[in-house]
């Protein structure tokens, strides 16, 4: 894989997925290339990434075949504008903007512009991303193809339609919070039962994986899976009642619905 792809913004989410993409040998550091703010960000991240990281926007989309924009939403249109008359038609742009429409990209950019509109989330450092792709009106067979391969070496990707995204952002790019949470949550419960914080945390982080592998890896649906565990009578039913009770069903799809929403209005 000989293109030169290029990250204008280099937060989390970004190093994210260049690290992911370096460690999975996926493309040579040397064809990755990115931008920020300052010269003194751009050095600490060129050290910690092991890349070019420069300060200019526009020599960035020059040098580059693959153009992410992955600034915060709201810093999306100004860097557009910035970068327009560079963008020709061999460029494809994928954007990671929350919220920011690949309409509204187009709009902006030259006529006709390749826009791919992606919502990874950060586990794409330890190469378990998870990732949704959602096509513009001018990107190319080839062009999604492309960014399926590059996601898929760091994590699993699907393709969705863009009316999807939002709530793509809400399982996926917003969900590590949430596991991280529930994860701590049941931790901190078994603490103040009397076990040691850290042997808690190492109980409920490896049941987190290997409940999640077993649903992955498993013919059963996740009903199916609980009630093998939940038996009647049995300890796990009092826990899973507990839970039907405090209408957790609810609490998650309001989570969802208004983690989605957020999303939806970042790029307004």
């Amino acid at each position: 894989m000989n293109k030169k792809i290029g990250f204008i913004g280099c937060g989390k989410m970004a190093s994210a997925i260049i690290g992911g993409v370096i460690s999975s040998k996926f493309v040579n550091s040397s064809y990755i290339i990115a931008s920020e703010v300052s010269l003194d960000a751009a050095k600490e991240k060129s050290a910690k990434l092991g890349i070019e990281v420069i300060t200019d926007n526009k020599k960035l989309v020059e040098l580059s075949d693959v153009i992410f924009v992955a600034t915060t939403p709201n810093y999306v249109e100004g860097v557009l504008n910035e970068i327009k008359e560079y963008v020709t038609a061999d460029k494809l742009i994928v954007s990671i903007a929350a919220g920011v429409t690949t309409n509204f990209i187009q709009n902006i950019l030259p006529e006709n512009s390749r826009v791919v509109r992606v919502m990874p989330n950060t586990p794409a450092l330890i190469r378990e991303g998870m990732s949704g792709i959602a096509r513009g009106k001018f990107a190319t067979d080839a062009d999604i193809k492309f960014v399926e391969a590059l996601l898929s070496n760091i994590g699993k990707c699907i393709v969705i339609d863009e009316s999807q995204i939002d709530i793509v952002t809400a399982i996926s790019g917003s969900g590590p919070a949430f596991y991280y949470k529930v994860i701590n949550e049941i931790a901190r419960a078994g603490e103040a039962l009397g076990m040691e914080y850290e042997k808690a945390l190492t109980l409920s982080i490896q049941t987190a994986i290997g409940s999640a592998k077993m649903l992955l890896n498993s013919d059963k649906s996740a009903e199916d899976l609980i009630a093998s565990v939940a038996t009647k009578g049995g300890c796990t039913r009092v826990g899973v009642d507990y839970m039907d009770e405090a209408d957790t069903k609810d609490l998650f799809y309001n989570l969802i619905d208004k983690t989605a929403e957020k999303a939806k209005a970042l790029g307004k």
